[in-house]
């Protein structure tokens, strides 16, 4: 009689498993494949036991990645898009090439900004800042809602432009006559709370990519605050560092 393989045996294959699956993935997203490799196919590149296999195509099936299909294959079920954060860019300028970003402009708004808004934009006391709500869809599926805070002198002009159909960074340049400088930008996973899963057409509780950026004009002044959620089944940020040495 077959013995029922020990706890380790399984750890050991739940192990190999996300090896693999990490390989896929990074095929998957570089559009390696549209219909991957067999699974005989699979467990002679990875070395790796049928039932490795299956579970590694299970845990990117999971993720909504790929699909099983019998007598097809595994398919490749979601595109995913590379978000460059080596360039200081907006989103339409960085997904060009792959399909028409719009935006439906939700809110516009004059608020007296919270402290630390008023603090990151350097803005005077008492002075209003205009408060800008976009949900961002590249070819009609959304794939992020931003949350931007812009100075008076730049957002209230700004409010008269095509904000449905252009990147605010263009128009910021624009309308300053100046060019962007730098960004800070800080990156972290949170869950999509009911209303924002709602706007961008994800489950409640999913896992967004909240990218919080303070963008400056070539001569520092910091002109453009904001809160993205991305949708992480759609983009993927990207970048490439060097390491240095300073010493």
């Amino acid at each position: 009689m077959r013995q029922p393989a020990t706890v380790e045996a399984r750890w050991r294959r739940a192990d190999r498993a996300r090896q693999i699956a990490d390989v896929l993935r990074h095929q998957v997203l570089g559009g390696v494949f549209r219909v991957l490799p067999g699974e005989a196919q699979l467990c002679h590149d990875f070395e790796a036991s049928r039932n490795t296999v299956r579970e590694a195509l299970g845990l990117l099936a999971a993720e909504g990645l790929v699909a099983r299909q019998p007598g097809v294959g595994t398919l490749v079920v979601t595109a995913k898009y590379a978000h460059g954060l080596h360039r200081l860019a907006g989103l339409a300028e960085t997904l060009h090439g792959h399909g028409e970003i719009t935006n439906e402009v939700r809110t516009v708004a004059l608020v007296r900004p919270p402290a630390v808004v008023a603090q990151r934009l350097r803005i005077p006391d008492g002075e209003q800042v205009v408060y800008l709500e976009r949900v961002r869809s590249l070819d009609g599926t959304p794939v992020s809602l931003d949350l931007t805070y812009l100075p008076q002198d730049i957002g209230v002009p700004l409010l008269a432009e095509d904000l449905a159909g252009r990147d605010v960074f263009v128009l910021i340049e624009e309308l300053t006559g100046q060019s962007l400088g730098t960004a800070d930008i800080s990156i972290e996973a949170v869950n999509a709370d009911p209303h924002s899963a709602d706007l961008i057409g994800v489950a409640d509780r999913a896992a967004l990519l909240m990218i919080e950026r303070v963008t400056h004009l070539a001569d520092g002044r910091p002109v453009d605050l904001e809160w993205i959620r991305f949708r992480g089944d759609r983009l993927t940020l990207v970048t490439r560092l060097s390491r240095i040495s300073s010493f």
